[in-house]
C-alpha cells in the first residue's frame, strides 16, 4: 500500500492558522480531501497521515472530524500544549480516537530553539509513550542538539524528523553544514526515523532530481530505507513544485534501491511507525 505520510488540509476561514497569510498566495485558501484526491488517484497513494499546521487543540480536532469521514485519511498528527499540565489527560482523550495517531509541537517557530530538552515536558511525553504515540519534529538543523538530548532522554518515544530537518538547499554548498552532520547525529539513535519531504520547499525554483539528489543520498546513508518514509507536504509543496513531479522524483532517486526497500519508504515504514 502507497502512503503519503505528510500532508495538510486547511481552511483560513478557521483563524487559527497565524502563519498563513494573503502573502502565500495559492496556499491563502482552503484545501480539503476533494482538493488531493485526483494527486492521489494518479500516483496510486491509497491513504495519508493529516499533519497539523495550527498550534491549536480546535484544529486537532478539526482535522479529525475530517479524518472519520474520508477514507484515504489513514491518521492524524495533532497538537497537545506539552507544557500545560493538563496535557496528560488531553492526550488520553485523543487517544481515544482512533485515527489519532501522534502530536507535533512545531519547533521551528517557537522563540526557544532549546524548548524541546526542558525536563518540564516529561509527563507529556509519558503520556505519549504509554498510549503508544508518534512525535513529530518540526526542525532546523540549529534544533539538533536539543532533539538529541529529547531522544535520548525518551527512548522509548517514536521520533520523525520532517522534511529531512529542511537543509537549506537553495544555498548551496555553503547550506550543506551543518545540516549533513545534524543528520548524522539523530540518525545515530535507532529511535528517530525520517520524512523524505519537503526538500522542493527548501530548493531554489527550478531544482531537479540533481539538485536534490545530495541529500536524499545523505538520508538515505543515515537513516536507512528502514527509518525512512515519504511524504508530499501538500500543499505547501506547490510552492515550488506540483505532487507529481515530486513523487517523480522521489522514486527516481530512490531507484537503485531493492523493491521492498522501496516498497518500505513509500508506504509500510508509515504504516509501521504510525501504528495505521
Amino acid at each position: 500500500m502507497r502512503i503519503d505520510a505528510h500532508q495538510h488540509y486547511w481552511n483560513p476561514q478557521r483563524g487559527d492558522y497565524g502563519w498563513l497569510t494573503p502573502k502565500l498566495g495559492t496556499l491563502y485558501r482552503a484545501f480539503g480531501p476533494a482538493d488531493l484526491a485526483p494527486w492521489l488517484a494518479r500516483t496510486g497513494v491509497e491513504r495519508t497521515v493529516i499533519v497539523q499546521a495550527a498550534p491549536t487543540v480546535a484544529e486537532t480536532r478539526y482535522l479529525l472530524d475530517l479524518a472519520r469521514e474520508e477514507p484515504s485519511a489513514a491518521g492524524v498528527v495533532g497538537w497537545v500544549p506539552l507544557d500545560d499540565r493538563g496535557a496528560p489527560a488531553l492526550i488520553a482523550e485523543l487517544a481515544r480516537e482512533p485515527k489519532f495517531k501522534g502530536v507535533r509541537p512545531m519547533l521551528q517557530d517557537l522563540p526557544d530553539d532549546d524548548w524541546i530538552a526542558n525536563p518540564a515536558l516529561a509527563p507529556a511525553i509519558d503520556a505519549l509513550i504509554a498510549h503508544d504515540l508518534a512525535f513529530d519534529a518540526l526542525t532546523f538543523a540549529r534544533h539538533v542538539g536539543a532533539l538529541h538530548t529529547f531522544a535520548t532522554r525518551f527512548p522509548a518515544l517514536r521520533i520523525v524528523v520532517d522534511h529531512g530537518a529542511k537543509p537549506p538547499i537553495r544555498d548551496g554548498a555553503s547550506g550543506w553544514q551543518p545540516w549533513a552532520d545534524g543528520i548524522a547525529r539523530l540518525a545515530a539513535l535507532p529511535n528517530v526515523h525520517c520524512k523524505l519531504s519537503g526538500l522542493a520547499t527548501e530548493a531554489a525554483q527550478g531544482w531537479t532530481e540533481t539538485t536534490l539528489a545530495p541529500y536524499v543520498d545523505h538520508l538515505v546513508a543515515q537513516f536507512g530505507p528502514a527509518r525512512l518514509m515519504w511524504g508530499s507536504d501538500w500543499p505547501v509543496l506547490d510552492l515550488n513544485g506540483d505532487y507529481l513531479l515530486w513523487h517523480a522524483c522521489a522514486n527516481a532517486l530512490v531507484a537503485e534501491l531493492s523493491d521492498a526497500e522501496r516498497d518500505a519508504i513509500f508506504g509500510a515504514n508509515a504504516s509501521a511507525f504510525y501504528r495505521l
